[in-house]
C-alpha cells in the first residue's frame, strides 16, 4: 500500500501543468461544429477505406486477388456493400425486448465516435479566419474520457445479447462483456506510466511533453501491454471470442441485420481508430514529426498541416498491424484469453506502475541528488540502482518461471505410460510418440481368473 500511496504523490507533484495546452480561446461555437463534422467523416471515410484495405491484404495473403471489380482497384466495393446491407430486410426476433433491441446498436455505434473528439490530430491551423487546434476539445482528464466512454460502449453490446431473446447472443453478450471490462483494466494500468511521464491527463499535454523522446521508449512494456489490450478491446482476431461461429454463431448481433447490424459493424472498425489513435498519442508523439524529420529547418514539419500527415500515418500503421494479425493467427480459446489477463497481464502492469513510480522519483530528486556522467549525460545515481533492480528481480522472476515450465514438463512426460488401451475409454486413441498399443483381449469375465468364453462366431473362426 506505501508504494501506491507513494506512486499517487509523485503523480501529484510532477512539474507539468494538469491544464490542456491546446488553446481553444479562438474557436467560436459554430467552428466547434464543423470540427466535430470533419471528425465524423474522416472516421466513415477512413472505415471505408480500411475494410476495402483489410480485404486486399489478407487476399494477397492468403494468394488471391481481394475485391476488385467495384470501381478502381475495388475501392467501391465497401460502399457497394453498404448500399446492400441498408437495403436488406430488417428482422427482429418475436421474443425480442424490441425496445432495448433497437437501442443497443445505436448505443454502440455512439459512442465510438465519442472518444475521437479528444485526440488532437494536428497543432494549431487556422481555419476559416481563426487559430484553432486540430482538436475537438481537450480537458484534464481526457485520457478517462475514453476509459468511461469505452465502459458505457460495453453496455450496447451486452444489452444486445440479451434483448434479442436468444441463447447464444446472450452467451456472446456475456463472453464479451467480461473480455471488454477484463481487459480495460490493463490498458487503464498500462497508461498510469504515461501519466508519471508526462504529469497530466490531457492528451494535449502529453503531446507536448513528447517533444524530445516519445514515451515508447521508456515505457516500452506498457506500450507492448496496449497493444494487446487494443486487440482484446475492439474484439478482433486472434481475441474475437465473442463472435467465435464453432461455439456461438454470431455472438451478441446474431440476430441482428440491415442498418442495425452495420452499426455494430461501424462501431467495431471505428474503436479500432480510437484505439489507434490514442496509442498514437500516448506512445508516439501524437501528430509531432519522426525524430529526425522535426529536426529539419528548426521544426518546419511540426507546424500547420503536416501534423495531421503524421497523425495519419502513424495511425495507419497501427490498421495495418491489425489486419496482419487477423491474416496471421487463429482465435485463442477463450479461458486461456481470460487467464492472460486477469493472472499476467494486470499484475505484470501493476507491478510495473509501481517501478515507473519510483525511477520517476528518482528522476525528480527524491532518493538524492548525486548524479553519474554517462555518454555525455547525467544519470541520477538512484534511478541506475533502481534500474538495476527491477532487471535483477526480472531475471530472477523468468529464472524460477522457467525453472517451473521445466519441472512440470518433466512431470508430464513422467507420467506418460509406455504401454496404452486404446479403447480403454470406449473410443480409439491414438498413441503418443515413443507409445505401444496393448492388443486388446478376447476375454469377457468378471476377473482375471474368469474361464474365457468364446461366442459362437469367434468359435467358428477357430
Amino acid at each position: 500500500m506505501s508504494s501506491l500511496t507513494f506512486a499517487a504523490e509523485a503523480l501529484v507533484s510532477l512539474p507539468a501543468a494538469d491544464n490542456p495546452h491546446a488553446d481553444f480561446s479562438d474557436t467560436p461555437w459554430w467552428l466547434s461544429l464543423v470540427k466535430a463534422l470533419l471528425v465524423f467523416v474522416f472516421l466513415l471515410v477512413n472505415t471505408l477505406v480500411v475494410i476495402w484495405f483489410e480485404r486486399r491484404v489478407i487476399g494477397r495473403m492468403q494468394q488471391r486477388p481481394g475485391p476488385n471489380r467495384t470501381g478502381p482497384f475495388g475501392l467501391l466495393q465497401t460502399l457497394a456493400d453498404g448500399i446492400k446491407l441498408a437495403l436488406k430486410e430488417d428482422l427482429t426476433p418475436k421474443n425480442a425486448d424490441k425496445v432495448v433491441f433497437a437501442l443497443a446498436p445505436a448505443i454502440a455505434g455512439a459512442m465510438a465516435f465519442v472518444s475521437f473528439a479528444i485526440i488532437p490530430m494536428g497543432p494549431m491551423v487556422s481555419m476559416f479566419g481563426h487559430m484553432t487546434p486540430l482538436q475537438l476539445t481537450d480537458t484534464p482528464v481526457a485520457v478517462l474520457l475514453v476509459l468511461a466512454v469505452a465502459g458505457v460502449g460495453v453496455y450496447g453490446i451486452v444489452l444486445a445479447g440479451w434483448s434479442s431473446g436468444s441463447t447464444y447472443p446472450l452467451l456472446g453478450g456475456l463472453r464479451s462483456t467480461a473480455q471488454v471490462i477484463s481487459y480495460e483494466i490493463a490498458m487503464g494500468m498500462s497508461l498510469v506510466a504515461i501519466f508519471l511521464y508526462s504529469g497530466s491527463m490531457s492528451t494535449s499535454q502529453i503531446v507536448l511533453a513528447q517533444k524530445d523522446l516519445w514515451y515508447i521508449l521508456p515505457a516500452f512494456f506498457s506500450f507492448l501491454v496496449y497493444v494487446v489490450t487494443m486487440v482484446g478491446e475492439t474484439n478482433r482476431l486472434p481475441f474475437d471470442l465473442a463472435e467465435g461461429e464453432g461455439e456461438l454463431t454470431g455472438g451478441f448481433h446474431t440476430e441482428y441485420s440491415s442498418l442495425k447490424f452495420a452499426m455494430f459493424f461501424l462501431g467495431e472498425y471505428v474503436n479500432m481508430f480510437t484505439v489507434s489513435a490514442l496509442a498514437t498519442t500516448m506512445f508516439l508523439g501524437g501528430w509531432q514529426a519522426p525524430p529526425g524529420i522535426a529536426a529539419i529547418n528548426d521544426g518546419m514539419f511540426n507546424e500547420g498541416w503536416w501534423g495531421l500527415l503524421w497523425f495519419v500515418i502513424k495511425l495507419w500503421s497501427f490498421m495495418f498491424f491489425f489486419v496482419w494479425l487477423r491474416g496471421s493467427l487463429p482465435r485463442v480459446r477463450y479461458d486461456q484469453f481470460m487467464r492472460f489477463g486477469w493472472k499476467f497481464l494486470i499484475p505484470v502492469t501493476l507491478a510495473w506502475v509501481v517501478a515507473v513510480a519510483f525511477i520517476r522519483g528518482a528522476q525528480l530528486g527524491y532518493f538524492g541528488d548525486s548524479s553519474i556522467a554517462l555518454a555525455g549525460r547525467q544519470f541520477p545515481v538512484s534511478t541506475l540502482v533502481i534500474v538495476g533492480l527491477i532487471a535483477a528481480a526480472a531475471l530472477g522472476v523468468t529464472w524460477v518461471w522457467e525453472g517451473k515450465q521445466a519441472e512440470k514438463q518433466a512431470a508430464a512426460e513422467a507420467r506418460q505410460p509406455e504401454e496404452i488401451d486404446p479403447f480403454s475409454g470406449g473410443y480409439p486413441v491414438p498413441p503418443m510418440p515413443g507409445q505401444k498399443l496393448r492388443e486388446p483381449s478376447l476375454s469377457i469375465g468378471a476377473g482375471a481368473g474368469a474361464p474365457q468364453t468364446l461366442t459362437d462366431k469367434e468359435a467358428s473362426r477357430g
